[in-house]
């Protein structure tokens, strides 16, 4: 079920060409490669799910959603567990792609911007609405009733660095994550998922410590 909605939303984002139809099973594909244990077709649901709830309820929080739809597509297209180098990546796939289906340059261009965006969520700059926005998109997990299953996901697709190293690395982007004055950039975002992400990221960072 969660790839026909996928390809039924994916037609209604970029259109039943052929092109844009043999790119969304592309993408489906690229999300769906067996190494991934965190960055599924899951994950992607979920970002584009949060996009819908933070656009609707925002309004014009984000300047272009089409855009923010498509970064979200794209965003972990290209994953091999290289932090910098897997966005660098897809962004360049969303550069290359997405013109056959009749995107706008403006429009691919701005893809390409936020799918780099999502390497280091703190380089978000103020008053960048359509990166707010998927940005807090990509961080709702970290407030969701799943969250554990999501620190297992992660450690799995991180299985080849040893315990200690992990845990030292996972540790130091909580504590990252927690100094920020606020986790989401979005008004909406921060009611939704601020108080609860941050009680869930200090829990882990607990036990990481004391473990």
């Amino acid at each position: 079920m969660v790839i026909a909605d996928l390809a039924g939303g994916w037609a209604g984002l970029a259109g039943g060409s052929r092109a844009a139809l043999a790119l969304g099973a592309e993408l489906i594909a690229r999300w769906a490669e067996p190494h991934r244990r965190y960055h599924t077709l899951s994950h992607l649901a979920a970002v584009l799910t949060a996009i819908d709830q933070l656009g609707d309820q925002l309004g014009d929080e984000a300047g272009d959603l089409a855009a923010v739809r498509l970064a979200a597509w794209f965003h972990d297209a290209v994953y091999d567990g290289r932090a910098g180098w897997d966005e660098e990546r897809s962004a360049q796939l969303a550069q290359s792609r997405l013109p056959r289906c009749g995107v706008p340059p403006g429009r691919v261009a701005e893809v390409a911007r936020l799918v780099r965006l999502t390497a280091a969520h703190d380089t978000l700059q103020p008053g960048d609405r359509n990166g707010a926005v998927l940005c807090d998109a990509d961080l709702a997990v970290l407030a969701g009733p799943g969250y554990d299953d999501y620190t297992r996901a992660i450690r799995q697709e991180y299985a080849h660095v040893p315990d200690a190293l992990f845990a030292q690395g996972r540790a130091a982007v909580l504590r990252r994550l927690l100094a920020t004055p606020a986790l989401y950039r979005t008004p909406h975002a921060r009611d939704l998922w601020e108080q609860r992400a941050r009680a869930n990221m200090a829990a882990e960072l607990a036990a990481l410590d004391a473990g």
